[in-house]
């Protein structure tokens, strides 16, 4: 399953800044706007699996699983 976000980005003095608009915190700086959004990939997977992470071991041990789209 593919999902899509939206990477804000700008151009700082000499840096490259962005953020991911739907996931707080899953914000980068890099030299370079490729550099920016491959940071903010990259931080995005990792932001996501920390979540999951987090919330089955919220509810274990009895939980259930349901896919939710929007």
């Amino acid at each position: 399953m593919k999902n899509t976000f939206t990477a804000v980005t700008k151009l700082d003095g000499d840096w490259w800044i962005g953020w991911i608009e739907e996931i707080p915190g899953v914000n980068c700086q890099e030299k370079t706007r490729e550099a920016l959004l491959v940071s903010l990939r990259t931080t995005l997977i990792e932001a996501i699996e920390l979540n999951r992470q987090d919330a089955i071991l919220a509810a274990t041990p009895d939980f259930t699983e349901e896919l939710v789209t929007i």
